[in-house]
């Protein structure tokens, strides 16, 4: 046998694995075979609760979003609540939310103790209420869920109107710079309130003190301008979006200028100011389809400092349960939304490479399921003249 088939020949062994695997599972007196034997019992019974758990996730997330609706979690966070007066307060029959409290309780969100009859936070709930931006996320969700209530119809629509694609206006707007305030208003209040913690793992993951200026493309209201500019106080910071959101970016700086500014642009359609020596996309890129992508890197390779670093910082499609996070969940929601998918690390740095960036490189932050970073770097050629202009409008 030549080299080249012996190499095809055992390349085929997995997927032929695979196939063996799939047909025996596929066999409902092997699956009752392997609850019973005891090898194999534990492991049946896992892939049991974990198949439920897939058939019954819908519920699980309407459990979660009937709790941020109500305003459980908050009213449970100065201490336990008494059952009847919790009750009334919501408005709700007692039935009912003893109901509401059991599932919540099932997935770690409350404590509810039937001797003393009283409900408290369990420890999810308390790390949903610890992050701010968590409970205005999941009562968004109602968009998305609304979108995916015909998932195939969406499939063979795929360019038709959808309840988030009004919301996120910029993504099926043919003129995003004309959105005026009531456009931009919901989505960019969603945004700031959701940027902390990344705004954080960005910042503890790169040391932006080493730049001199930092442009932050698609930076919404200011919010990771403004973190970023309090953590390094030798940073001049621009933050870049349209109009209408530059304006509201321009008061929530107000207080770093003139060392923090808000720049108006069309990141995705027009040439950006000149001068940065260092450039942030935060969740950006993959709202985005791969022409504009390569437009966006394009002009920021333009418009970066000779030497300067982009910083690329957004969930990204990676090994093991990131995976499942960027293709089952932004997968379906970018697709709800009209634009954009979930890219790799390596295939946004293959997009990097082709817009004529180098030193493309992963950093590693604390929490990869939230944020993912590539860095990478524009190629040093002779300074301008001594005296130029950092701000090319």
């Amino acid at each position: 046998m030549a080299a080249s088939a012996r190499l095809l020949h055992w390349r085929a062994w997995p997927e032929r694995w695979r196939a063996a695997s799939a047909a025996v599972l596929c066999r409902a007196d092997f699956q009752r075979w392997a609850a019973r034997f005891p090898l194999t019992r534990a492991i049946a019974r896992r892939r049991a609760l974990a198949l439920f758990d897939l058939c019954a996730g819908f519920v699980y997330s309407q459990v979660l979003f009937a709790c941020a609706e109500a305003g459980l979690l908050e009213r449970l966070a100065p201490g336990p609540r008494e059952l009847g007066a919790l009750a009334r307060d919501l408005e709700v029959d007692r039935d009912g939310l003893l109901t509401l409290l059991r599932a919540a309780q099932s997935l770690g969100l409350v404590r509810w103790d039937a001797g003393t009859g009283h409900v408290s936070l369990a420890g999810r709930g308390a790390e949903i209420l610890g992050n701010p931006g968590l409970l205005p996320m999941i009562r968004h969700h109602a968009l998305l869920y609304a979108d995916l209530a015909q998932p195939l119809a969406l499939l063979r629509a795929r360019r038709a109107p959808t309840q988030l694609q009004a919301f996120w206006a910029y993504a099926g707007s043919a003129e995003p710079r004309a959105l005026g305030a009531q456009g931009i208003g919901p989505y960019s209040e969603l945004m700031t309130v959701s940027q902390g913690l990344v705004a954080a793992q960005v910042c503890e993951a790169y040391p932006f003190g080493r730049h001199r200026v930092l442009m932050d493309l698609g930076g919404g209201e200011g919010a990771f301008a403004a973190a970023v500019a309090q953590r390094f106080p030798g940073l001049e910071v621009w933050c870049v979006d349209l109009p209408a959101v530059a304006r509201r970016a321009a008061q929530r700086l107000g207080a770093l200028a003139p060392r923090a500014r808000a720049l108006a642009r069309d990141i995705t359609g027009e040439p950006l100011p000149a001068g940065a020596d260092a450039i942030t996309l935060l969740r950006v890129l993959h709202d985005h389809d791969d022409a504009a992508v390569e437009r966006l890197l394009r002009g920021a390779h333009a418009a970066l400092s000779p030497g300067g670093t982009l910083v690329i910082a957004e969930p990204m499609a990676a090994r093991g349960r990131d995976l499942r996070v960027a293709h089952a969940y932004f997968g379906m929601y970018l697709l709800a939304m009209g634009s954009g998918r979930p890219r790799s690390p390596a295939e946004i740095a293959g997009l990097l490479r082709r817009a004529g960036f180098v030193a493309v490189t992963q950093r590693r932050t604390s929490l990869p399921l939230l944020v993912r970073i590539v860095t990478a770097r524009k190629p040093a050629t002779r300074r301008g003249p001594p005296g130029a202009s950092r701000l090319q409008m």
